[in-house]
Formats: structure tokens, C-alpha cells, sequence
């Protein structure tokens, strides 16, 4: 290993032990740890005992039977809890989970969060250290050192990510692949709007890439087919009532309302699709929602178009799949954590980076300002400030400091986008193959 690699290396444990005492530091000191985590595991346990895992006064009966309402408990950590918006094909998940007592469960989720965020990062940390190995790994480190929520809420989106980086790595590697074709499943039966336009991106490339997206697409049907088999014997309604309970989300002032009256939609683990910018200027589903598909539907056909025309090579693939990360957290409802597959733009961003020139310098720039602003340390310092200044809510500076924490994350993660997409747009019309193709896979 050369002296580059082993620095590089270094980066990413250091970030991967802040992530770790930090995440676990304050996952002990909340007053409502792994509340993501509770609206995996209480549902599962409501299906296992043969009662509607989408009825949240069945859900809530058994949380309250079991312990898990506590005192500290508020009711917007109880409608986590108890109001189910996961699919039925994440039960084929989360059931063995929820066979076992709480106290086991969230220490098996905690370990399996921790232990596969931090193996994918040191594969993607692998791929780009072939490029630039001490950038890849003070990059990586960085996110890693600012992931703590994936630790304190116990969401999902710690194991999605994971396992979409991990796939990403067995296809392009061209190693392991039953493994990559397995974790790209499962992520998608889980949240599919996080991983759902990766798993594009192999399709519409064509070639064994293709061969592995239909794989994964039938592995995932396995997957899934079970758990959903099973909800529907349980609780035939259950389209209806999910939709209700994502409705119940969604309404006006509610946790997932991305407009400026939102509960939960700003601070820490903030909403970070486009609906939230734009909702400052008319706060309206009917203007937000069109307004973020027509912005995000034209960059999302070039790309298609684009991925679909060119041959596919190593080089195209991590500027394709750099420029599609960031733009699956926009057009609809993410979250910060969720934002943790900007992991993918990693490799890209090395990869310009080596060939030198401006184009690497904006890359370092562009990647830099997303991970600080969807980073959670940042935005920790950023909201203690904010609330210690004892500005006034209305006027001018209550409109600038909603400004300063509704803009950022979206208006950065587009920026991502229009970037990773010109360059690929760019790489992809030229005849010749670009000089990065020819590197070490």
C-alpha cells in the first residue's frame, strides 16, 4: 500500500470512530432514541401477532403493551411509531427483527446500521482511492463523521445506503456478484425512492449491467413477495390505509409537510427535496409538487437519454451514477439521512479531481459544500446559533434565518446535479474515450 492509500485510509477511520462514540453518545443521551427504528420494529411485531400493521390504533395497543410509550416520549415520536409508511415489502426485512425482544432488536439494528455503513464506505473509498486516494478518504471521512442521526434515529436509510454502495461495488468490480444482486434487492424492497433511479441507471445502461438490474428486479419480487402475501391476508385494506397514513404525514403543519408550517420538516434530519425551497414562495402542494417534477423531470430524461446512448465504461458509470444520486433526493420527500448516498459522487469526484484542471477543482468544490450542508454537525452548530441568537420569528430576519435553513441542502444537491450531468452530458458526446476510462478498475 503506498503512503497516498494508507493517509487516505486513515481519513476514513477517523471519521469512521467519530462516527461511531459520537452516534452512540448521543443516541444514549436522547429522550427518544431509534424512533425511526420503532416504526420498523412495532408494526412488525402488530403483523406478527396477526393484527393490521397499518392500523395505528392496533400498532399502538401493542406499543404501549410492550413498553415501548415512554414518558419522554412526545406525540410526534408516538405517530412515528405507531402510523406505518413503509411498504409491505419491507417486512421481509424487518420481521426477524421483530421476533425478538426490543432490547436485542435495537442492538442488532444499531450494529448492522454502524458495521455496514462504515464497510461501504471503505469500498467506495476503494474505488476512488484509485484516483485520489487522500481526497476520497477526507471526503469519506467527513460524511462518515457527520452521520450521527443514522445512529441516534435508527432510520432506515443507514442500511439502504449501505447496501446500494456495496452493489454499486460487486457490478462495477465485476466481484461477489450474487452479494451485490442480493444487497440491491433488499434495499429497494425497503425504500425504494432512495435506491430505485441507482437500480436504473444499471438497467437503461445495457450490457451485463442491464443482465444485473433484471436479476436484482427478480430477486427483489423473491424478496418481497412474502411479506406482502402476508399483509394482504392480515390487512386487506392496506393500500387504503397506508395511503391515510402517508396523508397523515403529509397534511398541512404535519411531520413530513415540507412547507415553511412543518413540525418536522426543518432542523436536524430536515426535509431536503426541492418542495421545500420552493414551498417558501407559495406554500401549496399544487405549486410545490408540479414546480419540483418540472425542474427535476428534464435533467432526469437527459440523463435516461444519455445512459441509454452512450457505451457504457468506468468512467461514465461514476459520473452517471454521482449526477443520479443527488437527484433522487429531490423530487420527492427525503430526508438528511437519506442524503448519505451522496456517498456514490465520491469515485466522480476523485476521478476529476486526478485529471487535474478546473473541472476538478469545481468537483472538490461542489462534493465539499454537499457534504457540509447535508452534514449533521454542521447543521447542529448551525441551528444552536440560530436559536441562540434571540432574533425575532416574523419580519425580515425570521424570513431570512427560515432562508437559511430551508435553501441549502435542496439548492446544493441541484447543483450536484446540473454539474455531475453536464460533465457526464460532455464525456459522453466526445468520440474518443475519456484518458480516466483507461484507469484500474
Amino acid at each position: 500500500m503506498t503512503r497516498a492509500r494508507l493517509d487516505g485510509l486513515y481519513l476514513l477511520l477517523l471519521g469512521s470512530v467519530v462516527f461511531i462514540l459520537l452516534g452512540a453518545a448521543l443516541e444514549n443521551a436522547a429522550p427518544s432514541p431509534l424512533a425511526d427504528f420503532r416504526a420498523l420494529y412495532y408494526p412488525a411485531r402488530c403483523l406478527i401477532q396477526h393484527d393490521d400493521p397499518y392500523m395505528e390504533g392496533e400498532v399502538l395497543r401493542i406499543y404501549r403493551a410492550e413498553g415501548g410509550d415512554r414518558p419522554s416520549d412526545t406525540a410526534m415520536v408516538r405517530q412515528i411509531a405507531t402510523q406505518n409508511v413503509y411498504p409491505p415489502t419491507a417486512f421481509s426485512f424487518t420481521v426477524p427483527f421483530a421476533m425478538l425482544p426490543w432490547g436485542p432488536a435495537r442492538m442488532l439494528w444499531m450494529t448492522l446500521t454502524v458495521g455496514s455503513f462504515i464497510f461501504a464506505s471503505f469500498l467506495i473509498w476503494n474505488l476512488g482511492a484509485n484516483y485520489a486516494p487522500i481526497l476520497s478518504g477526507a471526503l469519506i471521512g467527513f460524511l462518515l463523521a457527520n452521520s450521527e442521526i443514522l445512529i441516534v434515529t435508527g432510520n432506515a436509510a443507514g442500511i439502504v445506503v449501505s447496501l446500494c454502495a456495496v452493489a454499486v461495488w460487486c457490478f462495477l468490480r465485476e466481484r461477489f456478484v450474487p452479494a451485490g444482486i442480493l444487497c440491491l434487492a433488499v434495499s429497494l424492497a425497503i425504500k425504494p425512492h432512495d435506491t430505485g433511479l441507482v437500480w436504473l441507471y444499471f438497467l437503461l445502461a445495457g450490457g451485463v449491467y442491464r443482465k444485473r438490474a433484471l436479476q436484482t428486479l427478480l430477486a427483489a419480487v423473491a424478496i418481497s413477495l412474502p411479506g406482502v402475501l402476508w399483509v394482504w391476508q392480515v390487512a386487506p385494506h392496506w393500500m387504503r390505509e397506508l395511503h391515510s397514513n402517508i396523508l397523515a404525514f403529509s397534511v398541512h403543519g404535519g411531520i413530513n409537510d415540507p412547507g415553511l408550517a412543518s413540525t418536522g420538516g426543518h432542523g436536524l434530519d430536515m426535509l431536503i427535496s426541492l418542495q421545500t425551497a420552493i414551498s417558501v414562495f407559495r406554500d401549496d402542494p399544487r405549486i410545490y409538487n408540479p414546480a419540483s417534477y418540472l425542474i427535476c423531470a428534464p435533467l432526469l430524461l437527459l440523463w435516461a437519454f444519455v445512459t441509454l446512448r452512450s457505451r457504457p465504461s468506468l468512467a461514465r458509470a461514476w459520473l452517471a451514477l454521482a449526477a443520479i444520486a443527488a437527484l433522487s433526493m429531490l423530487p420527492v420527500y427525503h430526508r438528511q439521512v437519506d442524503a448519505k448516498l451522496l456517498l456514490l459522487t465520491v469515485p466522480a469526484c476523485a476521478m476529476l479531481w486526478a485529471e487535474g484542471g478546473l473541472i476538478g477543482w469545481f468537483a472538490l468544490l461542489v462534493n465539499t459544500a454537499g457534504f457540509v450542508l447535508t452534514g449533521d454537525i454542521p447543521w447542529a452548530i448551525l441551528l444552536g446559533f440560530i436559536n441562540n441568537s434571540h432574533l425575532p420569528a416574523t419580519g425580515l430576519s425570521g424570513q431570512i434565518l427560515m432562508a437559511v435553513q430551508v435553501f441549502p441542502a435542496p439548492l446544493i444537491l441541484l447543483v450536484m446535479v446540473i454539474f455531475y450531468l453536464w460533465v457526464y452530458v460532455r464525456r459522453c458526446s466526445a468520440h474518443a474515450p475519456s484518458p480516466a476510462a483507461a484507469e484500474p478498475c
